[in-house]
This record gives structure tokens, sequence and C-alpha cells, in this order.
């Protein structure tokens, strides 16, 4: 700025004056944008599945790092991508999608890349789950939890062996099963008791797909992704085509309940960890991520959550209740036999 020496002298107050107030204001600007900045390094805000991470994880994670994590929960794949979308950019820094969908939003342009070097405790992942064909590299995401979606029979009630998917078709069990609430687990592997993939997308199929749906309706007392348990532990149904982790649950509260694998073989799922593009606190997920990936937090998330665990380190601390129960560490043949959804584009 030039200043004139014909100036009058007030003008010259003035202007030191207003040089003075605009300095006070970068100066609280400043000050404004460094408290945003230690703000965004000292909190979290994660996205993940309805009941599948324990508060005790949570609040571990905040007593050694000092970042409050913020949690948002969801039902499906489906909802949870309706969400980001429709959200603004960085409301959610980590989601947790499944396989397919860890595809889908990185073909979007919605995940972004890991720092790896920030997740020294990567090597604790069993290789079996890694580099998977819908992120080749784990660029975008970390495995978290896996499983199969399968059925949940209380005995006392279910006098039949069950053995297939089919058999729930049966009018005599109308009203009596629990169903999860995706449409993909539930068309899919309706497609898959009549020989069909998961993800089919021909015509012919899905009409005989659709007869058979018709079949399975008047069965169904509920859907419930969230804590379909609760209506098998409460009697209110006696079937129930739910996670893995659930049907563990059951079989903890009461010997009542076994888990059956469809002979036709099942709906499997690998979740992961995934940092949404445009993430405030990239940062703070990196820590988040790695802290999850120690063996004793993950061993902490199995034991009130108790699904199949990518995690061979956590694996090995595990009791023989977790080890030994074949809903939570599902047999590798029916892994084998196992079916991923894949994404099918507008054909869903």
């Amino acid at each position: 700025m030039k200043i004139f020496k014909k100036a009058a002298a007030v003008a010259v107050s003035s202007a030191l004056c207003l040089l003075t107030l605009a300095a006070c204001s970068g100066a609280g600007k400043s000050a404004q944008s460094a408290s945003r900045t230690q703000k965004s390094s000292g909190e979290l805000n994660l996205f993940i599945w309805t009941e599948y991470i324990p508060q005790s994880v949570i609040d571990d994670f905040t007593k050694q790092t000092g970042i409050e994590v913020n949690v948002s929960t969801y039902s499906t794949n489906e909802d949870m991508l309706a969400k980001v979308k429709a959200s603004n950019s960085g409301i959610y820094d980590i989601v947790v999608p499944s396989d397919y969908m860890v595809k889908m939003m990185a073909d979007q342009g919605l995940l972004q890349k890991l720092d790896k070097s920030k997740l020294t405790n990567l090597s604790n992942i069993d290789t079996a789950y890694m580099d998977k064909d819908f992120d080749k590299g784990n660029n975008y995401s970390v495995p978290y939890l896996g499983g199969v979606a399968a059925l949940c029979i209380n005995k006392s009630e279910v006098k039949e062996k069950i053995t297939s998917f089919k058999q729930v078709l049966d009018p005599k069990y109308s009203d009596s099963v629990v169903a999860l609430d995706d449409f993909r687990a539930v068309i899919g592997m309706t497609a898959k008791s009549l020989g069909y993939s998961l993800s089919t997308t021909d015509d012919g199929q899905l009409a005989k797909v659709k007869e058979q749906l018709a079949k399975l309706k008047p069965n169904i007392k509920a859907l419930d992704s969230d804590s379909p348990k609760t209506s098998m532990i409460n009697g209110e149904t006696s079937i129930g085509f739910m996670w893995n982790g659930e049907i563990a649950l059951c079989m903890q509260e009461s010997d009542d309940f076994d888990v059956v694998f469809p002979s036709e073989g099942c709906y499997i799922f690998l979740d992961n960890m995934c940092v949404l593009k445009g993430a405030e606190n990239y940062g703070s997920a990196m820590k988040f991520i790695n802290y999850i990936l120690e063996a004793k937090t993950e061993k902490a998330i199995l034991g009130e959550f108790p699904y199949l665990s990518p995690n061979k380190a956590a694996i090995a601390l595990m009791p023989e209740s977790y080890r030994n129960n074949k809903a939570s560490n599902v047999p590798k043949g029916v892994v084998e036999k196992s079916e991923y959804v894949k994404d099918i584009g507008s054909a869903v």
C-alpha cells in the first residue's frame, strides 16, 4: 500500500486504526482456524453397522488418544451409501462397507486411499482376507469382520432336520421366520437355493426367484438386520435367516439354538474399514483403524460381537468357546462353498 506524504494526519491515524483492526481480525481468524484444526484432530466420525462395535472399545480409544468418536449406525450397505451421497463432505470419516460396496464406492470416487505406513498392525490380518477382487492391493480398505448369512434354528420348536434354504419356504413355517432386512441377501439366497448365482441378472432366472419369494413371504414374521436374535430368543420366531454373529449370540443364550449352513451354499461377506473422500479427520481415522487392528482390540470386539475374524493374532487370544463355536468360527468348507455378492450396477 502506498501512503502519500500529503495525507492528513487524521487520515494517517484512521489508516493506522484500520490496519490495527485488520491485524486483530486476522489474528482472530487465525486463532479460530487453529481452534478448528485442533478440534478436527481431536475427533472422529464413524459410520458403522448397528451392533458392530462395543462402547468399551470406543471409550478405550478415546482414553488412549484423546480423540472423541462420534458413532452413527446403519442397517444395510445401500442405506449407508444413500446417506453418504446425500450428506455434505466431511460429515463422516470412516465407513464400514461390505466387499461389493467397497468396489462400488471406490468406482464412484467416494473413498480415498489409505496411508498404509500408518497401519503398523496390518500384519495381524490373515493374508487370506487381503488383496481381494473388490480392492486389489487394499488401497481403500482394511478387513474388519466377516461371516455368512445362515439359518438359526430353534430345535425345541422345529422338529424336522433343516439342511436347505428351500425348506424355509414350507407353508408349515407360516409367520415363524425372521429374515434379514437386506434385499441382496434375501433375493440372493433365494436365487442360490434354485442353483443360481446370488447376483444373477438373468430375467428367466429372476422370474423363478420371484415365484419362490412369493412362497417365502407368508412365512416371514419380521424383517430385521439390526438384532434378529431378539425375536428368536423371545420365542416370537423359530427360524432365522441371520448373520452368523447373531446366531452365535443365540447359541450362547440357549442350547435350543443351532446354526445351519444351507446345503446350497451361503451368502458370505467381509466388512471393511474405509476412509471417505473429503474426510476432515484423516489422521484420526488412520489412528483408529490401526487401533482396531490390534489383537487385544479385536478380542474385545469379538467378545461382544462374535463374528468371523480376519485378525489371526486376535483369534489366537480368543477362548475355546469362540474357536469351537461354528457360528462364529465358520468352518473352512462352508466358506469355500459360499459366494460373495457382486456389484450388478443398474440391474440392482
